[in-house]
């Protein structure tokens, strides 16, 4: 199986590939599973953008909660029980995301580790179409996508592609499963810590 270490705390760091812009993410475990904490600075369309987000996901890699913050003022807190059913904060179902057990965020490299970690593919192995809670930067409105995830050689090299095969590519991961490249969109850069 594709399994991978377990998850020390740590931090990674993105520039896309054009254009100005850095994902810094803090992550590690949590009593019920792991805590996530990025920041994403960047446009896309022309259109400068800052958000800071918070995801909760419990043991299994499941998505549990996401809090996304924008700069504007503009926001999200949504909640999920595990099995693709999601909610807002103030209990309102969103029928809109069912089936998804995963966020998707626009601009974040990061997120891709979601279902690599949750997955556990062996090599060779296809996730098939997995439902995703997309939420783009420039709406805020989270919407369902569809996705495949490939496992090409077991804790190490993935491919991505869009359901509809409107985009692939090949993914190289750490020992943790966090993107180290993501060609043509972002790449990683080192965490000074000195």
């Amino acid at each position: 199986m594709g399994g991978f270490r377990s998850l020390p705390a740590r931090a990674a760091r993105w520039q896309p590939e054009q254009g100005i812009g850095l994902e810094h993410v803090s992550l590690g475990p949590a009593p019920t599973g792991f805590l996530i904490r990025g920041t994403v600075i960047g446009d896309r369309g022309g259109i400068p953008y800052g958000v800071f987000y918070r995801l909760s996901c419990d043991d299994a890699w499941r998505t549990r909660s996401l809090i996304l913050k924008a700069t504007s003022g503009r926001s999200i807190d949504i909640h999920s029980d595990g099995e693709g059913h999601w909610h807002e904060a103030g209990g309102r179902p969103l029928e809109c995301l069912d089936g998804a057990i995963d966020v998707d965020l626009a601009g974040s490299a990061f997120t891709n580790t979601l279902p690599i970690r949750r997955l556990k593919l062996a090599e060779g192995a296809c996730s098939g179409s997995l439902t995703m809670a997309y939420v783009p930067f420039d709406t805020f409105k989270p919407v369902r996508d569809h996705q495949i995830y490939t496992c090409l050689t077991a804790g190490s090299l993935y491919r991505y592609e869009a359901a509809d095969r409107s985009f692939t590519v090949e993914l190289p991961v750490d020992e943790d499963g966090l993107v180290l490249d993501y060609p043509t969109l972002f790449r990683r850069i080192p965490v000074d810590i000195s």
